[in-house]
């Protein structure tokens, strides 16, 4: 199943995208960052727990006769866990020891189906896809800024990022391990129709502008869970 596209100039993605802003000046007050994403069917994906129906009413049942050794109830399973918010990252190999915050646009951001990060140099979840953890229903996204003329945790990305490094996400649960697949990049104007906007439950993806390209590309990490053990 595929969630929405993104479209933009700087970060492009089916429900988030980053594209270049077109705020003037842009380079020479924030370093030439502009993570912009796009929203196109930005919504919830995770799984709705249906809500039981009522009871139907016994009121016009005839009583049932009192048993002669009391029912023992079953215990009720527990209801199936759904994964917890990102709290932190951790990839030391990047460089990158840092709170992630979470992103969810606001009804203007909705309307006009696109949603600018703060120009900081944070993590950011986007709330709107899967969450990490038991449970999950779908990939985790998390973004960051790439920046020009100044250090960020997210150029590392770029240059420093390898297939089968290791790094790790904090939640309220606990810290998870995951293990990089694949680093790729992808021009802004096509990252919409990438596979990485596919319904995955687990998958991690990172995702930010690519500094040797950064207006031009993105560069995506995708990494899966590690077992616990």
């Amino acid at each position: 199943m595929r969630r929405g596209a993104v479209t933009g100039r700087h970060l492009r993605a089916p429900a988030p995208a980053f594209k270049r802003s077109r705020v003037a000046g842009i380079r020479s007050l924030v370093g030439a960052l502009a993570l912009s994403v796009v929203l196109i069917g930005w919504g919830s994906s995770q799984a709705t727990v249906p809500t039981a129906a009522p009871p139907p009413s016994l009121a016009a049942s005839p009583p049932a006769p009192a048993p002669a050794v009391a029912a023992v109830q079953p215990t009720p399973a527990p209801a199936p866990a759904l994964g917890s918010p990102p709290m932190h990252i951790t990839y030391a190999g990047a460089g990158m020891d840092q709170a992630v915050l979470p992103l969810t646009p606001t009804e203007e951001e909705r309307s006009i189906a696109a949603l600018v990060p703060p120009h900081t140099a944070d993590a950011y979840w986007l709330t709107s896809y899967g969450v990490p953890g038991a449970g999950s229903t779908n990939t985790t996204y998390i973004v960051g800024h790439s920046w020009e003329g100044r250090e960020s945790p997210f150029n590392n990305l770029s240059s420093l990022a390898k297939a089968g490094d290791r790094l790790t996400v904090t939640t309220a649960e606990g810290p998870l391990g995951y293990s990089i697949d694949r680093i790729t990049t992808e021009y802004k104007d096509t990252l919409r129709d990438s596979a990485i906007w596919d319904m995955v439950p687990g998958r991690l993806i990172l995702i930010t502008c690519f500094t040797e390209d950064l207006w031009g590309k993105n560069i995506i990490v995708q990494a899966s869970p590690v077992p616990a053990g």
